[in-house]
């Protein structure tokens, strides 16, 4: 077997490349850790932003709710026969929707029962077509 000495300055040199190299890498890993961290951080503050600010809009639509301008007799006479109305709109567009689909159903089914009663028709003509071949073959 052949001794090999390697000269004592290469061999820290390649030790000292192995370190920097681990070095590099170790830093490079603690930056992204860092910056994840960072990231983190960030989202946690937006999240605690958004939800101020949605307590802050619910505080503002309650307090515009409680203090609500009262409007004079004759807006509120209007507002009140406006809801009467936009109530019985309301009412009558839901009963002209079932009456729809009421129609609807019965078109389809008139629709079907009377494709059923061609092919049965169809049938009927193809079973005497049937017999008739069938007396005439058996006779």
């Amino acid at each position: 077997m052949a001794d090999i000495n390697i000269p004592q300055n290469i061999f820290l040199i390649i030790i000292a490349v192995i370190a920097l190299v681990a070095v590099i890498v170790i830093v490079m890993q603690w930056r992204k850790v860092r910056e994840a961290q960072s990231n983190v951080t960030f989202l946690e503050k937006q999240a605690e932003i958004k939800k101020i600010e949605l307590v802050e809009r619910d505080l503002e639509s309650k307090r515009l709710m409680e203090n609500v301008i009262p409007l004079p007799k004759d807006q509120q006479e209007r507002l009140s026969e406006i809801r009467g109305e936009t109530s019985k709109m309301m009412q009558k567009v839901g009963f002209l929707h079932s009456e729809i689909n009421e129609r609807v159903t019965r078109l389809e089914t008139r629709a079907e029962y009377e494709k059923l009663k061609t092919l049965l028709d169809d049938i009927e003509k193809k079973e005497a077509e049937l017999n008739k071949k069938g007396k005439k073959g058996g006779k």
